[in-house]
């Protein structure tokens, strides 16, 4: 399954596995938490997910990521380790302001551009660099 998901999704994709490698219950509630955003959005964007199949969910359970979902949020996550890392570590952005940018940023990065900042960051901690 090759299919392009919005940025938003993707955010629901990274938040469901977060809270699972988090030990936490990944429940309709936990999500909206964690994005800020109310129930019934979860709720709808959750139906949507379960629909293309990156997610397993019945009503008033908890929430599973699919093996495609998780394929999918662990690509998210490391968009965003790597955004993070050049961010906060090679241009000395404070942390909280990295994390948010590196979340904005990780949704239209391009593959390319990726490979290229996380192939700087090797030469960086392999060169003795600022980074790591």
């Amino acid at each position: 399954m090759t299919q392009t998901l919005t940025p938003a999704m993707e955010d629901y994709l990274e938040v469901i596995d977060k809270l699972k490698k988090d030990k936490q219950v990944v429940r309709v509630k936990n999500i909206a938490c964690e994005l800020k955003v109310k129930m019934p959005s979860v709720s709808e964007a959750l139906k949507s997910l379960a629909k293309d199949g990156f997610i397993r969910h019945r009503k008033y359970g908890d929430i599973e990521l699919t093996d495609e979902g998780s394929r999918l949020a662990k690509e998210v996550r490391s968009r965003h380790q790597i955004l993070f890392k050049f961010l906060h570590e090679v241009l000395g952005i404070d942390a909280k302001t990295a994390d948010e940018d590196a979340c904005k940023m990780e949704h239209v990065i391009s593959l390319s551009t990726l490979e290229k900042l996380r192939r700087f960051l090797e030469f960086m901690e392999l060169s003795g660099g600022e980074t790591g």
